[in-house]
C-alpha cells in the first residue's frame, strides 16, 4: 500500500474508463487546462457516497465556473458506475478502478475498521489538483456533510 501523496507533490498520473461513453480519462490530458477535484469513494448508491455525489452534482456548474472539473473514483465496474449516474443525474464521469491501481497509487485503498469488522475498501479522500498537475488540497477521511461545498470554496479562493 502507497502512501497518499502530500500536498506539493506531482499527482500520480493515471487513464481510467469513465462514465459517459466508456470514453478513458487521462489525468495529465488536464494539465494546463483545469484544476481537477478527484474524490474517492467507497461504493456505488449506498448512502454516503449517494450524499457526497448529489452534493458534487448541485454544484458541479459552480466548479466548472471556477475553472474545475470533478471525478468520482471508486472500484465498482463501468455498469455500476453507470447506473448510479443515471439513477442520480451525476454530470460529471466516474472513474471505474476496478484493480485499484489507481487507488493504491494515491494511498486510498487502506484497512477499514466497520464496527470491529476490519475489510480493505477505499477510505473517503479528496484530491484537488492544480493546473500545474501538482496536488493542492488533500481532505483525508472526508465527513459528507457540506465536503462538497468546502471543496468548491477552496478552488474559488485559490483561483482568485
Amino acid at each position: 500500500m502507497a502512501e497518499r501523496p502530500i500536498e506539493g507533490a506531482e499527482a500520480p498520473d493515471f487513464t481510467l474508463f469513465a462514465t459517459a461513453n466508456d470514453t478513458p480519462v487521462t489525468l495529465s490530458d488536464f494539465r494546463n487546462k483545469k484544476v481537477v477535484a478527484l474524490y474517492f469513494y467507497p461504493k456505488d448508491d449506498t448512502p454516503g457516497c449517494t450524499v457526497e455525489a448529489c452534493a458534487f452534482r448541485d454544484l458541479t456548474t459552480d466548479f466548472e465556473a471556477a475553472g474545475a472539473i470533478i471525478f468520482g473514483i471508486s472500484m465498482d465496474d463501468m455498469d455500476s458506475h453507470q447506473k448510479f449516474a443515471d439513477k442520480f443525474q451525476l454530470p460529471f464521469p466516474l472513474l471505474a478502478d476496478v484493480e485499484g491501481i489507481v487507488s493504491n497509487a494515491y494511498g486510498v485503498y487502506k484497512e477499514k475498521n466497520f464496527y470491529g469488522k476490519k475489510s480493505m475498501g477505499i477510505e473517503r479522500t479528496t484530491f484537488i489538483i492544480g493546473k500545474d498537475g501538482k496536488i493542492a488540497k488533500v481532505y483525508p477521511r472526508v465527513k459528507v456533510d457540506q465536503h462538497a461545498e468546502t471543496v468548491l470554496q477552496f478552488i474559488q479562493e485559490s483561483a482568485s
